[in-house]
């Protein structure tokens, strides 16, 4: 078994990495990774109905879709993340396959006096509140599970950056648990007597404990036609739009917001990405027809840059047309930054 222990913590690059680990490497693997904030979503997800848009916006933080299915989950520094890929044993079901790749967790948990457990399909939880979830992609006969370790993660930022609205987003994909959620440093024995302080020494006893419970484990380290493969993988997928964001399922949005210049109601589909219908509809006033605005936006991806620069090229448009009042003709009193808001919740 290789044993592959990231400093990378981008999270564009640590998801290529899973792909390239699973696909062109024969030999078993143990990583241990960590991501800067971010947002990892599941294969099948809707990225947009499990995120809040605005707060990853205004945070800097990545949203990245993974091979594997399950839900959307929040990385940053204090959280580590595991991963096994290992063949596929004759007859071995997903659960069994989970078992199997999440005793050894356990079993570290259990040796400082953690009592940890797996519970339903795919979570390990302590004190009956969640700290790791699991998920597994399958590439032909070699199986890649990987998990997060919640340590010293930071709960705020979580329940932030996945807070959604259900009820505003329709559509088939799976949304997100939002279950409750424990770091293991809040479990640790009184007087702390195996030296575990913060995240960097827990890495380092879960590395030790698992190079001892694998006698023929051997440290690996990326090589130059390694990372080259693996930065080839985040340029032309992990870190583009259309497989983050343009790969989610078709669904509805809606929103009513109240501004000044009165009340907005907002009626919209995607469909792999972009708005395919738009309906806008209240009690404000106009000077061009909204039919008009709305056929120029569909077609545009419903994403926070490409619905503000639809919106610059319209006002744009309009002004040279020698009317200042620019997008404001379609609705008067409401300007560019509020109509964009409208879009996101």
């Amino acid at each position: 078994m290789l044993y592959i222990n990231d400093t990378c913590t981008d999270p564009y690059w640590n998801l290529a990495a899973e792909e390239y680990l699973l696909k062109s490497i024969d030999e078993p693997v143990f990583r241990l990774w960590r991501n800067s904030n971010s947002i990892i979503i599941g294969h099948y997800q809707n990225a947009l109905a499990e995120i809040n848009i605005q707060y990853i916006k205004d945070n800097g933080i990545k949203v990245v879709r993974r091979l594997t299915g399950g839900g959307a989950v929040f990385h940053d520094l204090g959280n580590l993340n595991f991963t096994f890929i290992e063949e596929r044993k004759p007859g071995e079901d997903t659960s069994a396959m989970f078992r199997r790749f999440t005793a050894p967790i356990i079993e570290a948990l259990n040796s400082i006096g953690i009592r940890a457990y797996i519970e339903g399909r795919n979570d390990l939880l302590i004190d009956g509140k969640k700290f790791s979830g699991n998920a597994i992609c399958i590439h032909k006969n070699r199986i890649l599970q990987h998990g997060t370790l919640l340590f010293e993660a930071s709960m705020d930022k979580l329940g932030a950056a996945l807070k959604s609205r259900p009820e505003k987003f329709i559509g088939k994909a799976v949304q997100s648990n939002r279950s409750r959620v424990t770091n293991i440093k809040e479990h640790l024995l009184p007087g702390n007597p195996y030296g575990i302080t913060d995240i960097t020494s827990f890495e380092a006893f879960l590395s030790e404990f698992i190079c001892n419970r694998y006698p023929n484990i051997e440290r690996y380290t990326f090589s130059g036609e390694d990372n080259n493969a693996i930065g080839k993988l985040c340029a032309e997928k992990y870190s583009q739009d259309n497989w983050n964001f343009g790969s989610s399922p078709s669904y509805s949005f809606s929103r009513t917001v109240k501004f000044p210049g009165g009340l907005v109601e907002l009626y919209m589909n995607v469909e792999k990405g972009k708005i395919s219908d738009l309906k806008i509809m209240g009690d404000y006033f106009f000077t061009l027809p909204t039919d008009e605005f709305c056929k120029k936006i569909i077609g545009t991806e419903h994403t926070h840059d490409e619905i503000s620069k639809r919106l610059s090229e319209i006002d744009n448009h309009i002004k040279t047309q020698e009317n200042p009042l620019g997008i404001s003709t379609y609705f008067n009193n409401i300007g560019q930054s509020e109509l964009e808001s409208l879009f996101f919740e």
